[in-house]
């Protein structure tokens, strides 16, 4: 990719990164995201993404997945992509046991708590732990995280969960890779034919590179959730105690 990112003509564009279960860094955010937007010239709509991981390690997941959830059902100017972790409820709510440990060590304690569940009961009740989720899983916020999309694309900018895999077309990403990679992805110098703008991995502030931009802060332990503004050829960077620009 040549030259200097741009998005779409006429879009502004506000990525939020891994939100993990904390809602009151949520709201302080999409207050900060109003003002931003609100002190912009140009009279645009925001486009708002949120790039995956709402849910786990923070108290509040069932908060969070109910905002966002009634945010993009009211809003066709937000969206929401798939991350990992939501992969994960997805595929114990429809029954698969063999993820259950995994998703508890890596915060899923903390989801089911945020719904009445006991963690301590789920270890122990694989098979019955589908029906409980399910039950206490609002039906319309299930459907609707199950068809979440996995990436979107604006101008010379590629947003996904994760990442991408190095000198693979854009087109041809393979589901593990855009919700799971990691490494491979952070360590490549290489034009990937888009910026790729990606959460999943916590870097200590919002990270720049020439080829990604990596919006994940890790709010469920530092208490700051990141967004980074990106309008024709400007970027912003916004966080829930920081504004800086980019």
């Amino acid at each position: 990719m040549r030259g200097t990112p741009r998005t779409d003509p006429d879009e502004r564009i506000y990525a939020i990164g891994d939100i993990h279960g904390c809602h009151d860094q949520l709201l302080e955010l999409l207050d900060r995201i109003g003002d931003d937007n609100a002190a912009r010239d140009g009279g645009l709509t925001p486009n708002i993404v949120f790039l995956g991981d709402m849910i786990d390690r923070g108290a509040k997941s069932a908060d969070v997945i109910a905002h966002v959830f009634e945010l993009v059902r009211d809003n066709s100017n937000i969206f929401a992509l798939l991350g990992n972790h939501e992969q994960a409820l997805c595929n114990i709510a429809s029954g698969s046991t063999d993820e259950i440990r995994d998703w508890l060590r890596m915060g899923g304690r903390s989801t089911l708590r945020s719904y009445g569940i006991d963690p301590d009961w789920a270890k122990d009740n694989h098979d019955e732990l589908a029906g409980e989720l399910t039950k206490s899983l609002p039906s319309e916020q299930l459907r609707w995280l199950r068809k979440l999309p996995l990436s979107a694309r604006s101008g010379d900018y590629f947003f996904c969960h994760a990442g991408i895999k190095p000198g693979v077309n854009l087109a041809r990403q393979q589901r593990d890779d855009l919700l799971w990679i990691r490494d491979e992805f952070l360590s490549s110098t290489l034009d990937h034919g888009a910026v790729i703008v990606h959460g999943h991995s916590v870097v200590n502030e919002v990270q720049v590179e020439r080829n990604r931009i990596s919006v994940d802060t890790g709010a469920y332990r530092t208490g700051r959730l990141s967004a980074v503004m990106l309008e024709h050829d400007q970027r912003k960077i916004i966080t829930t105690n920081v504004v800086s620009a980019a």
